[in-house]
């Protein structure tokens, strides 16, 4: 298999967490690909109309794209249960919320790195923020015990999710009024996992 990716991603995070907790790593190729919105010429347009990373490239089979359904496709591919049938719904739901996190803490990053600066909106930006704030704020008051259970596709995703929010809104000091959630991440960027996938040291 061949992934397309670049480490900045947090999308991209997610999958290669996944990779590593599902002990699949050494299975696929990475192929660096880098791009924006307005610039998809270095993107897998062949593997993803799109234009859009992760894509992944499979034998056996059309490339398939969206976070969400390469880690699906990861997970029924080595039975590693990050999907519990018990809990589907709330680890999806969960995983939603994440994958929201990251696409508003994204559409952040382009909006200034891709619109000439007197064509930026700086309430854009902070409507994308409050998607943000609002989501943290669920996940503290309606998720804490999910997160402290057994390893699902909800951790990865909300740890990346707010990986990501470090790496690149560090200013925006999302852990404040969020103690018990900001316990739980310090933990989890602990594993194996999420060291080797830090973005800052890929």
């Amino acid at each position: 298999m061949q992934l397309f990716y670049a480490a900045a991603s947090p999308f991209v995070r997610k999958v290669m967490v996944t990779l590593h907790e599902t002990g699949q790593l050494d299975d696929v190729e990475l192929i660096d690909a880098a791009g924006t919105p307005l610039d998809a010429t270095d993107m897998p347009t062949a593997h993803n109309p799109l234009g859009k990373i992760p894509a992944l490239a499979r034998k056996d089979g059309p490339a398939i794209y969206d976070s969400r359904v390469i880690c699906r496709y990861l997970d029924s591919r080595a039975k590693s249960g990050l999907y519990p049938e018990r809990s589907q719904w709330e680890t999806l739901t969960l995983e939603a919320t994440a994958d929201g996190i990251m696409d508003a803490a994204v559409l952040m990053v382009y909006e200034g790195r891709c619109r000439p600066e007197n064509m930026q909106s700086s309430d854009w930006v902070d409507g994308q923020w409050d998607k943000i704030s609002r989501a943290l704020d669920a996940v503290t008051t309606r998720w804490m015990s999910h997160l402290a259970g057994p390893l699902d596709m909800g951790h990865i995703a909300m740890a990346c999710a707010l990986g990501y929010l470090d790496f690149r809104h560090d200013a925006r000091a999302w852990r404040k009024d969020h103690d018990a959630l900001d316990d739980w991440f310090a933990a989890f960027a602990g594993r194996e996992s999420m060291l080797a996938t830090r973005p800052d040291l890929m």
